[in-house]
């Protein structure tokens, strides 16, 4: 394991770019920011509020999940989020030029009839479309929790849906290499759930226990699951909070082995290089971006590796 980058401010949301480089956000500053080689970092653009999830999209630019911000504590050497900012600055869909650093809102909450609250991950499909999940905001003061979905949009800007509701604030997203399968993690409930997809932006009314979708796996324990990132084969690993690290699981349920990284809040992991074995996990209490060569192959995301 190698530390490549430390200072963050709650990173998340890596992207493996093809010059070596990582973007990802600090959602407690409010910013997009490169990782180089080096180590080194650069301001990528400050759209403010709570950047979350991170893609590339077709065009090139890059498609930002705000959550509209949290608090945050700090307490012997770890930040952590503390519920829905002061400032809540609304949940929307941002679509970022990393050449120029242009901040434009792609979809604002009450677009197309759609409630954002929390926008989280992001995942794109063959078809120029792409899911995310709505985590939802937690106020602890007024004793409200969100109740919220899974949204499909188009990176044009024509169409937003949520297509399942109620979901278990749901955190990361991905899609099976065939296409035919969305899966999303749960935080609280600490569940894999996968959605049969019939069409773009359209899945199967199969439920199981509590609602849509199937359940996958669960783990025993006090834990959270968190982002995702899906190898080449199939598995879904999944960004494990409380037992620290990186839980690989089959399509079948199964897991496949656990990954240990050294940080209570690991939340996304994400892969690259040439022959896409390596990872690069955020150790977002630590404030760290860690490097290190998985075991298999991750699978090649759309507009950006392939």
């Amino acid at each position: 394991m190698e530390i490549v980058a430390e200072g963050l401010r709650f990173p998340e949301g890596p992207i493996a770019m093809p010059d070596g480089s990582v973007i990802l956000v600090e959602i407690a500053a409010g910013q997009l920011t490169r990782i180089l080689p080096d180590g080194s970092k650069e301001v990528v653009a400050n759209p403010g509020g709570g950047p979350n999830g991170a893609a590339v999209g077709p065009d090139g630019k890059i498609y930002v999940c705000n959550n509209g911000g949290f608090e945050y504590e700090e307490k012997n050497g770890f930040l952590t989020p503390a519920g829905i900012a002061k400032h809540y600055d609304r949940g929307r869909i941002e679509r970022i030029d990393p050449e120029t650093g242009e901040v434009e809102t792609l979809y604002d909450s009450g677009d197309f009839g759609c409630t954002l609250r929390g926008p989280n991950d992001i995942v794109f499909d063959d078809q120029g479309g792409f899911w995310f999940t709505d985590h939802g905001k937690t106020d602890y003061e007024n004793r409200i929790h969100d109740i919220v979905g899974i949204f499909y949009g188009k990176a044009d800007g024509s169409h937003l849906e949520e297509v399942v509701f109620p979901s278990q604030n749901p955190n990361g997203v991905g899609l099976s290499p065939d296409g035919k399968t969305l899966y999303a993690a749960e935080t609280f409930t600490c569940r894999l759930m996968k959605f049969n997809i019939t069409a773009p932006g359209k899945v199967a009314p199969d439920a199981g226990p509590g609602g849509p979708g199937i359940p996958v796996y669960r783990p025993a324990g006090y834990k959270f699951f968190d982002s995702l990132a899906v190898e080449e084969s199939g598995n879904i690993c999944v960004a494990t909070i409380g037992e620290c690290g990186i839980s690989v699981i089959s399509p079948e349920g199964e897991l496949v082995e656990f990954v240990p990284t050294p940080d209570i809040f690991t939340t996304n992991v994400c892969f690259g290089a040439a022959d896409m074995m390596d990872a690069w996990i955020c150790l977002s209490a630590t404030g760290k971006l860690m490097k290190m060569r998985w075991q298999r192959p991750g699978l090649k995301l759309e507009y950006l590796q392939k």
